[in-house]
């Protein structure tokens, strides 16, 4: 029963995380619009795909992982 105890606390510190990060982001005006990200503009739709900001936040969260297992 305590595994599943702190696994529930952790899910709930990551959501708490992961809302966090949704407030703060508006306000970061580089974030989606790194050179790496590619925008195609069609006549009737839009498609974005963010390489640069994937790959920017894939390399910080794993950092920061690295970091909370040692």
């Amino acid at each position: 029963m305590s595994e599943l105890a702190k696994v529930l606390i952790i899910v709930g510190i990551l959501l708490a995380v992961i809302g966090g990060l949704l407030l703060v982001a508006p306000k970061l005006p580089w974030l989606g619009k790194l050179p790496g990200d590619f925008t195609y503009r069609g006549e009737r739709f839009t498609c974005y795909f963010p390489l640069a900001t994937s790959i920017l936040l894939s390399v910080v969260l794993s950092l920061i992982l690295y970091l909370f297992r040692k």
